[in-house]
């Protein structure tokens, strides 16, 4: 530990097992969840299957495109979220280090620590997100406009020749809306409610916790993280899917869209449709990703999160 932190060292070493870890963790649970996301967005835009629940929208769409349909945009799924969560889990053990550091004192970093998550989430999702935004536009495209293209590769490359750097970061600033409160609620939640749980079994407990115990610790807390998440991001979400789509005025600029296609759907659409689904999806998701990260972390050596918790 350096003079000038009171945290302990996070190398390159370090920090590229948190990605490889993160990268895996939300990989695995973003491919999983394809069918749940197909089925969610195109609620989300397709007109045919507004009010439609998620089993009858999951049925129609297997009825009139066949099962494969619910795998689609599958490929840009994968790849998108093996970059953006390595990104996002690695960049956040950063920025947390980096904030704690700025405080001063472990004291001061735990009076202050829930401006130190909102922070470093914040600022580890924008990044990622700058690695994401392609993918995800090649994603929601595939998914939103049947016929588009056979897959990631041509998807990608169509999108490439015909509208060139704009179409693939047309969504960026909604995708931060969207992206940035995902994150917020997953790392401070979590953060919090694994706190509330510390706190209520005391520091002895804590200490003899078994394997399946702390498992047990990062899936409940998971899950609660994974509904503030889906609440949080589920208006930007909406716009996202349409923008990507193709909705609005394309004379407009991307934030001008935002703000006429959130007049036009209204708030009972932006905060309800799909958004059922979507907390299912994302409660699953984010219990997923903490407790593959967690045993990851553990499998390659990577150092343990700095705790600032207030347990008493």
């Amino acid at each position: 530990m350096s003079s000038q932190s009171i945290t302990p060292t996070l190398g390159p070493v370090d920090l590229s097992k948190c990605f490889a870890a993160g990268a895996l963790a939300a990989t695995l649970t973003h491919g999983a969840a394809t069918p749940i996301d197909v089925v969610k967005t195109r609620i989300q835009v397709d007109d045919a299957m507004k009010g439609l629940n998620m089993v009858r929208a999951g049925r129609q769409i297997v009825a009139t495109e066949g099962a494969s349909a619910l795998l689609t945009g599958f490929g840009p799924t994968a790849v998108g979220y093996l970059v953006q969560g390595g990104g996002k889990f690695a960049g956040y053990e950063y920025f947390k280090k980096k904030f704690i550091d700025l405080t001063g004192s472990q004291e001061k970093a735990t009076q202050r620590r829930t401006a130190i998550y909102l922070g470093a989430s914040a600022a580890a999702e924008f990044f990622a997100d700058i690695a994401l935004c392609p993918l995800e536009a090649t994603r929601i495209r595939l998914v939103s406009q049947r016929g588009f293209a056979s897959g990631l590769t041509t998807g990608f490359m169509r999108i490439a020749r015909e509208e060139g750097f704009r179409g693939f970061y047309s969504g960026f600033i909604p995708l931060l809306f969207k992206q940035v409160p995902y994150a917020v609620g997953q790392f401070s939640v979590h953060e919090a409610a694994v706190e509330v749980m510390y706190r209520a079994m005391g520091s002895e407990r804590k200490a003899r916790l078994t394997p399946l115990e702390s498992t047990g610790v990062e899936l409940t807390s998971g899950i609660i993280a994974g509904a503030a998440a889906a609440v949080l991001s589920h208006p930007a979400d909406t716009l996202l899917s349409a923008i990507n789509k193709g909705a609005g005025d394309r004379s407009q600029s991307v934030t001008g869209r935002m703000f006429s296609l959130a007049r036009e759907f209204g708030p009972k659409r932006l905060l309800l449709t799909g958004l059922g689904p979507r907390i299912v999806m994302t409660c699953g998701l984010v219990a997923g990703q903490f407790v593959i990260y967690a045993q990851c972390k553990a499998l390659v050596g990577a150092p343990p999160g700095i705790e600032i918790h207030k347990e008493e």
